[in-house]
């Protein structure tokens, strides 16, 4: 082949590529997939948010996850897969570098659990708490969000307090000796757990004061709080000191981040200059069905991605 002909063909192939407005990354994806920048928080997805644009593989969601910039991932309800499949999910995790979060250890909303003195059921929560050392180590995390169950409108609140606390006391003897954190999630008593026994921050924030463990901690769902409560920023950081993770859901609805009232950049930017850079759970619904809201979604958390 000519010199002339040869350098004519080259600037003839690139002519094409730019008309084509192809991604130089994308022309050798085997080698190098394209990806978004990392998000500056910790924004943490579960398997529920992206059903339609990755596919149905726990391992093709995560790698999609990595590719439009998520750093970590969270699974609420990860005991309830199989071995196997908590094996690939960690290992996935892993290979590319990113963070597992929260997943739930014991959890009821139909018995009192923590509240009351039923020896039955407060061994269940100590069985499940043991197990959940197992499943922590697998996934490489040290949190795990027990939920305290429900409320005994028979008993004092005082009394359900000191139940609650000398409960949690004794998940943190387990907790302690692995470096775990256990994290109680207040719930909201008006629209969708009427009955809980945990349904405010500065609940809470007393109970993991009196237990005085690091192994013991609050995790602050901003959607909970909003409609239970209110007062965020106060309420945050008058609690900050317990606080240990964050989930995000926006309200009305429980959907993602601008599609109701809570300021999510004004907030997370607050957290984010408190010098939190821990998990940010997205625990919500998406407003729009189908591909056209899981994009929504990624839109929505790029315009609340702290500067």
């Amino acid at each position: 082949m000519q010199r002339r002909q040869f350098i004519n063909g080259l600037l003839t192939s690139v002519a094409a590529l730019t008309a084509t407005q192809v991604p130089l990354t994308m022309v050798s994806a085997k080698e190098k997939r394209f990806t978004e920048p990392p998000f500056r928080m910790k924004f943490s997805p579960d398997f529920n948010i992206f059903s339609n644009l990755p596919g149905k593989d726990v391992v093709d969601k995560i790698k999609w996850g990595y590719d439009q910039g998520f750093r970590a991932w969270e699974n609420t309800f990860l005991k309830n897969r199989s071995l196997e499949e908590q094996e690939r999910i960690s290992k996935t995790i892993q290979q590319l570098g990113m963070e597992f979060g929260q997943f739930v250890g014991t959890h009821t909303f139909e018995h009192v659990t923590f509240a009351g003195r039923d020896a039955a059921l407060r061994e269940k929560v100590l069985s499940d708490v043991r197990a959940s050392v197992d499943v922590a180590k697998r996934m490489n995390t040290k949190f795990i969000h027990n939920v305290l169950g429900m409320a005994d409108p028979k008993l004092p609140d005082d009394f359900q307090m000191a139940n609650a606390i000398e409960l949690l006391k004794r998940i943190a003897e387990i907790y302690e000796p692995h470096g775990l954190v256990m994290v109680m999630e207040s719930m909201n008593h008006r629209i969708n757990h009427p009955g809980m026994f945990l349904h405010t921050i500065p609940q809470a924030y007393a109970l993991a004061k009196a237990v005085g463990s690091p192994s013991v901690k609050v995790l602050f769902d901003f959607y909970h709080v909003q409609i239970e409560e209110g007062n965020i920023i106060p309420t945050l950081d008058y609690a900050w000191d317990e606080i240990a993770y964050i989930q995000i859901g926006d309200t009305p609805g429980r959907n993602e981040p601008t599609t109701g009232e809570i300021n999510f950049v004004n907030v997370l930017q607050h957290v984010y200059n408190k010098g939190y850079r821990g998990f940010m759970g997205m625990e919500h619904s998406i407003s729009k069905p189908g591909r056209e809201g899981e994009l929504a979604v990624l839109k929505a958390y790029r315009s609340i991605d702290p500067k």
